[in-house]
């Protein structure tokens, strides 16, 4: 019974230190990548396509937070929100999480295995960014922008494995999940902003300062006109513009969230990105399921 209680207690930790008990991450990451695949391929992904990078995105999201974690974890005991994180209150050991991590890569490497080279190629770069990018919070400015990039990458992989190859709208696509990610997770940073001056750790918070909150919606706005463009070269109509004008009206209900920087405020509009992501979506699935009953 001892040995069943600690092997629970383990696996409870290890969904922690996944969050697989806070989706939104997994949600943010998942969003632009079907937007690319059902663009991509016309409105009719195989399924089974789907079905990998779904996987996929919630086992690298997985280790990800894991090496996110380990890079923090001497920073996060000093953080309100984070201090009892299993690594951060050493409740596990940073060799326990290197291997979780690497188990979880494996698992999601192996899904890829039927897809192209081409497809492999951009998964080696996309590992590159979910391992590193807990560090660049050390020296860069806007480490928010390369989250982006890695939040994204699911695009040009969702492109590489249904076309074997990446068109430029494809960047054009992932530049604006770079935005879109640039507003959620400046909304995310707002929240440890104190605690965060505090540590030493540079976020898209500190470097906006009193401009947060304009600039947060400055990259709403961008990443709502990088994909109208999208939709102007791709000739969509009126469906996909609907999902673009839905996405707009939540972007404007975050700035009532996030005008007065609370910790409450901003937490719930990061959150609620989710909703963001899934309006766009909806109108890009609408707009081709659409085009493919008129024909």
């Amino acid at each position: 019974m001892t040995t069943l209680a600690h092997i629970k207690e383990r696996l409870d930790l290890y969904e922690k230190l996944m969050r697989l008990d806070k989706p939104i991450g997994t949600l943010l990451l998942l969003w632009p990548t079907l937007w690319a695949l059902w663009l991509a391929s016309h409105g009719q992904p195989p399924w089974l396509l789907v079905w990998i990078f779904a996987l996929g995105t919630l086992l690298m999201r997985s280790a990800g937070c894991v090496i996110n974690d380990y890079a923090d974890r001497d920073f996060d005991p000093h953080v309100k929100r984070t201090q009892d994180r299993p690594l951060a209150a050493r409740k596990v050991s940073t060799r326990e999480a290197l291997i979780l991590a690497a188990v979880l890569t494996l698992c999601a490497g192996g899904l890829i295995l039927p897809l192209s080279m081409t497809v492999w190629a951009y998964a080696v770069v996309a590992v590159f960014l979910a391992v590193s990018y807990p560090f660049t919070k050390r020296f860069l400015a806007l480490p928010q922008a390369y989250l982006g990039v890695a939040f994204g990458f699911g695009i040009p992989m969702a492109y590489a494995a249904v076309l074997d190859t990446v068109p430029p709208l494809a960047w054009v696509m992932l530049l604006a999940n770079v935005f879109w990610a640039l507003a959620y997770d400046t909304e995310y940073a707002m929240v440890d902003r104190d605690d965060d001056l505090k540590i030493g750790i540079r976020t898209a918070a500190i470097t906006f300062g009193r401009y947060d909150v304009a600039a947060v919606m400055l990259c709403y706005t961008i990443t709502l006109a990088l994909l109208a463009f999208i939709a102007y070269q791709l000739r969509l109509g009126a469906f996909y513009y609907a999902g673009l004008m839905v996405a707009a009206a939540i972007a404007g209900y975050h700035y009532t969230l996030i005008r007065t920087r609370t910790r409450e405020g901003c937490f719930k509009a990061f959150r609620h990105n989710n909703w963001f992501g899934a309006a766009v979506f909806a109108g890009i699935v609408a707009e081709l399921n659409l085009r493919q009953f008129l024909r």
